[in-house]
């Protein structure tokens, strides 16, 4: 069976970068990433949650983190130069980057927001993130998506 490719498919595409797609059934409402690891067969460490926040300056910023961690606001307001940060609205996730919540992907964002990625993320040979869509994701190598994105690694969770 053909599946349709999301927005994340296609720029990953047309830039030559290599991905594993992978879609999940949702119908239970079950959107948490521990359940979209088990769901795919992917090891929990592997699979990565988009979180978007406000920094003290307005600012705002993308963390990609393991989906068994959390985000350490503190470690992640010195990794981006913010005073302080704090978790974006979820009513303002979609007019900000075009994604829903359970969709939110690092790749492809209605604008470039600086991105950290968790440090954890360098020591593996690949990585599953949202592919734009609930119930869809993407498994690709971490150096191809920091590159991709202009994203930095960082120690951000706890």
């Amino acid at each position: 069976m053909a599946e349709d490719k999301t927005n994340v498919m296609r720029l990953l595409d047309q830039k030559k970068v290599p991905y594993t797609p992978h879609q999940y059934d949702v119908s239970d409402g079950a959107l948490d990433g521990v359940t979209a690891a088990a769901r795919l067969g992917v090891p929990p460490e592997t699979c990565f949650k988009t979180l978007v926040t406000v920094g003290a300056s307005k600012r705002n910023h993308v963390f990609v983190i393991p989906v068994e961690r959390e985000l350490d606001l503190k470690a992640a307001a010195r990794a981006v130069g913010e005073k302080s940060i704090e978790m974006l609205k979820q009513a303002q996730l979609l007019p900000l980057t075009g994604y829903v919540h359970g969709g939110c992907s690092p790749i492809g964002m209605k604008k470039r927001l600086d991105t950290v990625i968790d440090a954890s993320a360098q020591g593996l040979s690949e990585m599953t993130v949202s592919a734009g869509k609930v119930g869809r994701q993407v498994t690709l190598v971490p150096k191809d998506l920091a590159e991709f994105i202009g994203a930095a690694f960082a120690p951000v969770s706890k």
